[in-house]
């Protein structure tokens, strides 16, 4: 399991920058060269090379160079990773608050009071 933990760790880390998540973002839309990525982004082009690193060290993106231009590619897989942990704390959370709910459900049913037995009344009756 460390290779998972850190994994995840590798891929918050890239995602915790604004920068990153915005290459990602405009990958998943489909392939692009690094000087596609870097124009929108007003970065040089080893400036955005950084970036392209780090997301793929953490296995989020690929590039390959054919002649001089290298062209990025979104990995599924990597968004996966933090997908299913995500997944996992929105599950056990969503237990969690279930748990809740049916013990207040509980308790406010202890507390309420039951209602009293009617009888008859005598309201708009005449004897």
């Amino acid at each position: 399991m460390p290779n998972y933990e850190g994994s995840l760790d590798a891929v918050f880390h890239a995602l915790a920058d604004r920068t990153r998540r915005e290459i990602v973002e405009r990958l998943i839309g489909g392939p692009l060269s690094v000087s596609q990525l870097a124009r929108p982004l007003e970065m040089s082009l080893p400036a955005v090379m950084q970036h392209l690193q780090v997301l793929e060290a953490c296995a989020l993106v690929r590039s390959e160079k054919t002649g001089r231009v290298r062209t990025c590619h979104i990995e599924p897989a990597g968004l996966r990773t933090a997908e299913d942990w995500i997944g996992r704390q929105r599950t056990d959370w969503e237990h969690r608050l279930d748990r809740l709910g049916d013990h207040l459900s509980e308790h406010e049913q202890q507390r309420l009071p039951e209602p009293a037995e009617r009888g008859p009344t005598d309201r708009g009756s005449t004897p």
